[in-house]
């Protein structure tokens, strides 16, 4: 099971997950996110992996977050040294437990005995919920909270980009050749990335730090 957003970190964790060994199914999650592009995104990404694809719509009515409020502003133009200090306005509440716990339903129907997700806790926004100590706390809630780990039958939660730099991360995946023209990380839903948002920032350090070039911008 791999939770697939369209981005660059959670395609290459899609690979991963194929070079290790693993039969994948990719959760695609319509959040009601500010635009469907990186949907289609992940859509492509799963058909370019061969891998089987489900999307799911789920709705947080309650907002909170420049990602699902159109009257929260996304932050843009910021240095690279506030980016990671002090959570911003693109943290959606709660998400990366909504996810995990459609992801873990699902893993535990099917009998899937790992659930891939591409946190990262090195270059990142400072989400909460991207930190190892948070999903060692997850492990503990399916093992504790489900009928396959009562029964002793693991769902691992895997995290393999959880300490790895964004550009460590690009040169993985160039290695498994991930097709990151067709990722998308910006946070707006326009023809081209922004450039200006903090996942563009990032995304563009990678690349830079790597010593390649974004295929996505060519």
């Amino acid at each position: 099971m791999v939770l697939l957003s369209g981005g660059l970190d959670s395609a290459t964790t899609l690979y991963e997950a194929r070079s290790q060994g693993y039969r994948c199914h990719c959760l695609i999650i319509d959040y009601g996110q500010r635009h469907r592009r990186e949907v289609e995104s992940a859509k492509r990404i799963a058909q370019a992996a061969g891998s089987a694809a489900r999307v799911i719509r789920i709705w947080l009515p309650w907002g909170g977050s420049a990602l699902t409020d159109r009257s929260i502003r996304v932050p843009v133009g910021r240095s690279l040294k506030k980016i990671g200090k002090g959570i911003p306005a693109t943290y959606v509440p709660a998400r990366n437990t909504v996810f995990l716990s459609y992801a873990a339903s699902w893993a535990e129907a099917i009998g899937a005995s790992a659930i891939f997700i591409g946190a990262n806790a090195i270059d990142f926004s400072d989400y909460p919920d991207c930190r190892p100590n948070y999903y060692g706390a997850f492990r503990k809630v399916i093992r504790l909270g489900t009928k396959a780990g009562v029964e002793g039958r693991e769902i691992r939660i895997a995290t393999p980009l959880i300490r790895m730099t964004k550009a460590k991360i690009i040169r993985r995946g160039r290695k498994l050749k991930v097709p990151y023209e067709l990722t998308w990380s910006c946070y707006a839903g326009a023809k081209r990335p922004c450039g200006r948002c903090d996942s563009c920032l990032l995304r563009a350090k990678g690349f830079r730090e790597a010593g390649l070039r974004d295929p996505a911008l060519v």
